[in-house]
């Protein structure tokens, strides 16, 4: 039964993991480099991170400064920099690429944190499925009389501690995030 909690636990926080890394790409109005994490360049046909193509730096709140390690790849990093649907409009220099962060108008922080509650909402369908696999679980387990009932009513009692717990981290995550975005 240990093996089950402990599974049902790594689902959990794995749900709550890809959240906080999903929201790091939602612009805050903030130059931050994590911003670009999900951005590919095609780099002679292998489409590769941003990250491992250039060095990225924020220079002041609102610009980010990528020096490319390969500056013939500097047309490469700008064009992905710019389909990435992120609404940044970078410019070169030949040697450095800058990339202002424009601040944010009323209506665009609204919609990011209407996009950052479905993120959230994703995650906890994470948390739910892995609460009800983990009692599926003990209910067979039960059935199979491999547990006694009260072993599965405090089974189910401890995955439900396990989900309230990550439900909460879920909440407490998207009330960090909702803060920031809506900050001028």
């Amino acid at each position: 039964m240990q093996e089950l909690f402990l599974d049902t636990e790594r689902k959990m926080k794995g749900a709550v993991d890809h959240l906080h890394t999903q929201l790091k790409q939602l612009r805050t109005g903030r130059a931050s480099t994590s911003i670009l994490e999900g951005v590919t360049a095609d780099y002679y046909g292998t489409p590769t991170p941003l990250n491992q193509l250039a060095n990225l730096s924020v220079a002041d709140p609102t610009l980010i400064v990528a020096q490319p390690f390969d500056p013939s790849q500097i047309a490469a990093l700008e064009k992905a920099i710019i389909s990435s649907g992120l609404g940044l409009n970078p410019s070169n220099d030949g040697k450095v690429i800058r990339i202002p962060i424009p601040p944010l108008t009323e209506d665009r922080r609204k919609e990011l944190v209407r996009k950052a509650h479905d993120m959230a909402e994703h995650s906890r369908n994470g948390v739910r499925g892995a609460r009800r696999e983990a009692n599926d679980s003990l209910k067979k387990m039960e059935r199979e009389k491999e547990i006694s009932q009260d072993d599965e009513h405090r089974g189910h009692d401890e995955i439900q501690k396990l989900h309230d717990h990550y439900i909460g981290e879920i909440a407490n995550t998207l009330t960090t995030k909702e803060k920031d975005i809506m900050e001028l």
